[in-house]
């Protein structure tokens, strides 16, 4: 590098800006501001990251660029500027949107899009693929697709219907099938390994680890010993001669067991009916396995002579057994 060339980059390296790390590292702007270059000066040599350095040190072992000069100039004078790694942002799942239940975490609904947003989320648009009618049973089904700032698309599709969803929300199953749909796509989109809060009411929700399903709407044994310490009140005598007679209760054959028809005067049976998430349950294993309304019915009483509605927790039971080892 002749005097003169070196003059110039001198010249050039005055008017660049200088920072320096807490560990030493030194990084100098460019001339337009635009890009930091790493210069490193120590005594086994000095290097820079731009592409005069790496181009030319090749054929001048004691080559300099003007970056490197910056920070020679620099140092003396005290023209250095203190300066930090700022820590890069990692999207991270907030907490307070994580729920337990009985042991296993689930995620929330606000949780995920506010997940998606820190990841770069761009939209979110969701197709109706099914509207809920009387004749598909009252089932909703959408599909969404998210779509990230640099062009990712994750789809996925949400259903609901009276059988997977709670009274609460059974009116507006359109709306359920949409939120899930877009819950499952947030969650492949964001990686988040936890079901959706959203996405319960489904049968897997009431099964234990040991494969038993439980109740959690109502508790048998705790029914059927206040049942024992509650005296029957005495039927009401009437002055009237016309006066109807009690219903008689009749008797089924249900599961090699004799009991009283439920129906007639559910009140005053001792025995459970099924909780609405066997009932849950039932529809849900029947949806899968292609069976019918009409046909789920014609079965529950072909095998316990009754309704489905009117089905005892343990006949429920033993149905829903049925229809999970059915083929």
């Amino acid at each position: 590098m002749t005097a003169k060339e070196l003059q110039q980059r001198n010249e050039k390296a005055g008017n660049l800006r200088v920072l320096q790390t807490e560990d030493g590292q030194f990084f100098v702007e460019s001339g337009e501001g635009k890009i930091l270059y790493n210069v490193t000066v120590t005594d086994d040599g000095d290097t820079c990251t731009c592409g005069d350095f790496a181009k030319n040190i090749k054929r001048n072992p004691d080559f300099r660029c003007k970056h490197i000069l910056a920070v020679f100039n620099a140092v003396p004078k005290h023209d250095v500027e203190g300066a930090v790694f700022l820590e890069k942002h990692v999207p991270k799942l907030d907490e307070r949107w994580i729920t337990k239940i009985e042991g296993k975490e689930f995620v929330k609904y606000p949780g995920l899009l506010d997940l998606a947003h820190q990841h770069g989320l761009s939209s979110i648009e969701v197709d109706i693929v099914q509207m809920p009618t009387k004749d598909n049973g009252n089932f909703a089904v959408c599909r969404a697709t998210v779509m990230s700032k640099i062009g990712e698309t994750f789809i996925d599709v949400g259903d609901s219907n009276p059988g997977n969803c709670s009274s609460k929300v059974s009116k507006h199953l359109l709306r359920m099938a949409s939120t899930r749909a877009i819950a499952r796509a947030l969650r492949s989109y964001t990686n988040v390994g936890m079901t959706a809060l959203e996405e319960l009411a489904d049968f897997n929700d009431v099964i234990t680890e040991g494969g038993t399903y439980e109740n959690r709407k109502t508790k048998p044994k705790a029914a059927k010993k206040s049942a024992a310490k509650t005296p029957k009140k005495a039927p009401a005598v009437s002055a009237k001669p016309k006066a109807k007679p009690a219903p008689v209760a009749t008797t089924v054959e249900t599961g090699g067991k004799n009991q009283s028809d439920q129906k007639d005067n559910p009140k005053d049976s001792a025995i459970p009916f099924m909780s609405e998430a066997q009932k849950r349950a039932i529809y849900n294993l029947s949806r899968r396995r292609g069976i019918s309304v009409e046909q789920l019915e014609q079965m529950v009483a072909d095998a316990y002579g009754c309704e489905l509605e009117t089905l005892t927790a343990s006949d429920a039971s033993a149905f829903i057994r049925q229809l999970q080892q059915a083929a």
